[in-house]
């Protein structure tokens, strides 16, 4: 037994030896930063200063666990921040997927609420995709013997919550789909996720917009360095009683301007009148000579 606890203590020995010969030095290459991406894909302060006015980075108060890595931070009130840069970042990689479609009619965007039909109708006008706006018929994808039948390829929601028949339908038939989800929003079933702010008729047409014009840029239609001509407020949602006042305002400016005009046309009819009565005067006065 002394000697097998001999020979224990020699390899003992003969290994803390050999772990101090060994020469473990520091890493002292500098280290070098990850590249953050081409200049031209970088967010420009007017984009940034977009999303923050249109409040896209103002999540809810709950907060769904698989959402949490697109948070940034939390207010004292409790609502969550969203992290404008992912928002970004998911922005491009879904303008990428859209645009590597072939065909366009392939891609469809949805949208249940009211604040996102103005926006898909826009964004399938400008992109040349299909767009389901309003009430979604349940088996568009599944049911082949229907007349609302369509097979697309890629699936763009507004809102998981309220846009979850499609979503589920999608799933059955492998369609990838891409959703602007909110923090309490539930992303089963979804493939890509815009983290922004869903709640907001602003924030919605935004993203759309945003979306509209990378996809654009993509396929060659639009200069990264000129501005895009369609402004965003094209895509926001807008009231049918705030649509009426416009409307009845335009009305009355033009019942306005057309009782201006006719003033003023009476005026120069009754000025002409008596410069011709002052003609006949004079002209019966020469008569007398």
């Amino acid at each position: 037994s002394s000697t097998y606890f001999f020979s224990f203590q020699l390899q003992r020995r003969e290994f803390f030896l050999c772990f101090s010969v060994v020469n473990v030095t520091p890493n002292t290459t500098p280290k070098t930063k990850m590249s953050n991406g081409y200049k031209a894909l970088q967010p420009t302060t007017d984009d940034l200063q977009k999303l923050v006015v249109a409040t896209t980075h103002l999540g809810a108060k709950n907060c769904n666990h698989q959402m949490s890595k697109y948070i940034y931070s939390r207010r004292r009130d409790g609502v969550n921040v969203i992290n404008v840069a992912k928002t970004w970042e998911k922005i491009l990689f879904a303008a990428r997927i859209i645009a590597a479609v072939p065909d366009s009619k392939d891609v469809c965007a949805i949208s249940n609420r009211n604040f996102g039909q103005r926006a898909v109708l826009k964004f399938a006008n400008h992109c040349e995709t299909s767009a389901l706006a309003g009430r979604y018929t349940p088996g568009t994808f599944t049911n082949q013997i229907q007349k609302a039948f369509q097979e697309p390829r890629l699936l763009v929601v507004t809102d998981p919550y309220e846009d979850h028949q499609p979503i589920r339908e999608a799933s059955y038939v492998n369609i990838p789909t891409i959703a602007l989800c909110n923090t309490d929003s539930p992303i089963r079933y979804v493939d890509v996720v815009i983290p922004c702010n869903n709640k907001s008729a602003h924030s919605i047409g935004l993203i759309w917009w945003m979306l509209a014009r990378e996809v654009l840029r993509l396929k060659g239609k639009l200069v990264r360095t000129e501005q895009w001509d369609i402004m965003p407020d094209l895509y926001f949602y807008r009231a049918p009683e705030e649509i009426e006042k416009n409307e009845l305002a335009m009305l009355e400016a033009e019942n306005e301007q057309t009782t201006e005009d006719f003033e003023a046309w009476e005026q120069g009819e009754e000025g002409e009148a008596e410069a011709e009565g002052d003609a006949g005067e004079w002209g019966e006065g020469d008569g007398d000579f």
